[in-house]
């Protein structure tokens, strides 16, 4: 497998639809496409045309330089493009370019790899350097963000509001509302933020850092339980009450790294069976109009991992986390899984994954959301 660097086009038609329909096609008959740049609107360069949006894609293939380049040009035809006989440029639906593959150079009759004039051209150097800046350039002795930072190219480029999308991920565009939650140290605000990003979201935290009872809470529990829940549950509510006043917010989609529903999870094991008793009359009564999550990803980690990631980041008033503790939060997440069948919940096992260091982990995670998604 090798990674492969795309440079995309279009000024004829629906160009964003062009460029969509194009990456649509290079992850199904290519490669896995693993990052897209931002689209920019470009003037044409070389002939008096129409602006074009341009951006670029890294993508991962096991298929020959020719291979992806016959590809590439079977997917050109396919969403319109003829070939001009006089060798000019011209207006296109759609412009492909194989700008590198990974550290080969090569030098055909048909491909020349990287492209000639890479160096030469903002509009290719701008989305490369967007999403691998530090990816070495064969021939250039030098990095993408070097080649960028001397490119003398003047032409302007403006940022496009709108984007075009990893394939592998369009699936979860169809959820309002998404949520990730699992055991503490398991990853959720990570993934959290990283399909939020691919997919456009609104990004929705949990502001535990800012509850001064949770230092209290690990030195002395049983005193400080009571109001360490009902401080969480009163942010909660507050949080939530401002995310239902933005307008037209669920149009965008909203990725949240916890479900108000945790707070009786915890409230469950750490609240003597009294206190319980009225948290919950109160939490009811607070969050009866709270909709439900469209999808509910609940992670699942080891206990080893999730002691080792705890430590790990650092938080001090956090040492004193034990196996036991984590495994009844482990349980009472089971629990509630148990207990809402109707709910769309997927579970997800990260035990031999580490998706923030490899980001091929990352994609098994949502290929895995897809299956299981798909199976219900």
């Amino acid at each position: 497998m090798q990674k492969i660097y795309i440079a995309l086009g279009s000024n004829m038609g629906d160009r964003l639809a062009n460029l969509q329909r194009a990456v649509d096609r290079i992850d199904d008959e290519i490669g896995r496409v693993l990052h897209c740049a931002s689209v920019n609107e470009v003037p044409a360069v070389g002939f008096s045309g129409a602006d074009f949006l341009n951006t670029c894609l890294v993508a991962l293939s096991s298929k020959t330089p020719d291979l992806i380049l016959e590809n590439l040009q079977a997917i050109e035809r396919a969403l319109g493009r003829e070939q001009a006989s006089d060798g000019l440029y011209h207006d296109r639906p759609i412009d492909l370019d194989l700008i590198m593959v990974d550290d080969q150079v090569i030098n055909t009759s048909t491909l020349t790899v990287p492209h000639p004039r890479l160096h030469e051209r903002r509009f290719v150097l701008q989305p490369l350097f967007e999403i691998a800046p530090e990816k070495g350039v064969p021939n250039h002795d030098q990095t993408i963000a070097q080649l960028f930072k001397k490119c003398n190219d003047p032409t302007e480029l403006s940022l496009l509001g709108d984007a075009i999308e990893r394939p592998a991920i369009h699936f979860l565009r169809q959820f309002n509302r998404i949520c990730v939650e699992g055991t503490i140290g398991c990853g959720k605000t990570s993934l959290a933020k990283r399909i939020a990003e691919d997919i456009h979201a609104k990004l929705l935290l949990e502001r535990f850092a800012e509850n001064p009872f949770l230092p209290k809470f690990y030195d002395n529990a049983e005193r400080y339980a009571f109001p360490l829940e009902m401080s969480f549950l009163a942010d909660r509510f507050k949080q939530q009450h401002e995310l239902s006043e933005q307008p037209n917010l669920f149009d965008q989609g909203v990725v949240s790294d916890y479900e108000v529903h945790k707070s009786l999870v915890f409230a469950k094991f750490t609240l003597q069976p009294d206190e319980f008793s009225l948290y919950r009359t109160i939490f009811y009564n607070m969050m009866r109009d709270i909709q439900q999550p469209d999808l509910y990803i609940l992670l699942k980690q080891t206990t080893p991992r999730l002691l080792s990631n705890i430590k790990n980041r650092g938080r001090s008033y956090e040492r004193s986390i034990d196996a036991d503790y984590l495994n009844k939060v482990r349980q009472g997440y089971q629990d509630f899984k148990r207990s809402h069948p109707d709910w769309n919940i997927v579970e997800i096992d990260l035990s031999e994954l580490d998706f923030v260091s490899n980001d091929r982990d990352y994609h098994l995670i949502i290929d895995r959301l897809k299956t299981a998604l798909t199976a219900s």
